[in-house]
């Protein structure tokens, strides 16, 4: 990371230096403006925002993979058949597999998976809160080979019913075809999600913590936004050919979860090289090395489950990318 050596002019006085651009000084309390001369924590702490920011930046592909399941992977169901036996199953209710994944796997990471990876990298937290959100944006790609998978063999069973300019007939092809694509956004949930509030909370200025919250959520934000932008210009350069807001059954949304894939694995190898050359605020933590991450990791959060969970459900819910769809 850069040290941004620049900033620390901020915290040099110069107003005992002579010459015409000598600073004036307050008339009260003869002592330099606070815009003129800042404090060398004030400066650490902007340089600490400033290292953030690449971090920050690199999840927002993550928000644009899980704005598909309220959007795309909704639009898929309401095409196929969502019966069980004589009950029908109504379309938004295929999301609770995606949160009963996070509630089953968060206790399943601490009680589990963290003592394991303890024992093959010697760090407390088994691994670092970078590696954890790695690990997320890895199953997100997945999530979107995935669907785009899925979404191939919709389109071959309606291409063989001939249902292909009738979509509002079921296809007759189980809805829970698409359980898969949910749970591996449920798993990503667990590391990238959690891996996300921890980090910001945790590298932020002590002084700024509500800035760390606002990180994580604005990813989220900025994420749908995205996502809803994708939409537009794949639609504009496309010819709606691959998003059809009548016919699911004559779109192509196969090519746009391929298109998410390839963006995602970018963004991942992106992401890595950021979590390569980042270094972690000090601490004072005995254990302090990380197996993928340059730099001291730090001491656990301490955000409970409870407390993981209560942000879960609370985040801000995604813009519907495809409202049309």
């Amino acid at each position: 990371m850069l040290p941004f050596r620049w900033l620390d002019k901020a915290a040099v006085d110069t107003t005992s230096i002579v010459g015409r651009h000598e600073y004036q000084l307050r008339a009260a309390d003869h002592r330099p403006s606070k815009w003129k001369l800042c404090t060398v924590t004030q400066v650490e702490e902007v340089k600490r925002i400033i290292k953030l920011i690449p971090v920050w930046l690199t999840t927002f592909a993550y928000g644009v993979v899980f704005a598909q399941t309220s959007t795309l992977f909704v639009s898929q169901v309401k095409t196929m058949n969502t019966s069980m036996g004589n009950f029908h199953v109504p379309e938004p209710s295929f999301q609770v597999f995606m949160t009963l994944t996070v509630l089953l796997l968060l206790p399943l990471y601490d009680r589990v998976f963290v003592p394991m990876a303890r024992k093959v990298t010697g760090f407390e937290q088994g691994i670092t809160m970078l590696q954890r959100i790695g690990v997320g944006l890895f199953f997100s790609f997945l999530s979107m080979v995935t669907a785009a998978i899925i979404e191939e063999r919709r389109l071959r069973v309606a291409s063989q019913s001939g249902l292909l300019d009738n979509a509002k007939v079921p296809l007759p092809m189980s809805a829970f075809w698409i359980i898969p694509q949910y749970v591996l956004i449920g798993i990503a949930d667990v590391f990238t999600l959690v891996g996300e509030q921890e980090f910001f909370y945790d590298q932020v200025p002590d002084s700024m913590r509500s800035l760390g919250i606002a990180f994580y959520l604005s990813s989220n934000g900025v994420g749908s936004f995205i996502s809803s932008l994708l939409v537009t210009i794949t639609s504009s350069t496309t010819g709606k050919s691959w998003i059809l807001p009548t016919n699911l059954n004559r779109s192509r949304i196969d090519l746009f979860y391929w298109l998410l894939a390839a963006m995602s694995m970018f963004n991942l190898m992106a992401f890595m090289g950021v979590a390569f050359f980042y270094q972690y605020k000090k601490v004072k933590s005995p254990n302090a090395q990380g197996n993928l991450d340059n730099g001291t990791a730090p001491s656990h959060t301490g955000l409970s489950q409870k407390d993981i969970l209560q942000r879960y459900h609370n985040r801000p819910s995604n813009a519907s990318s495809t409202s049309s769809a």
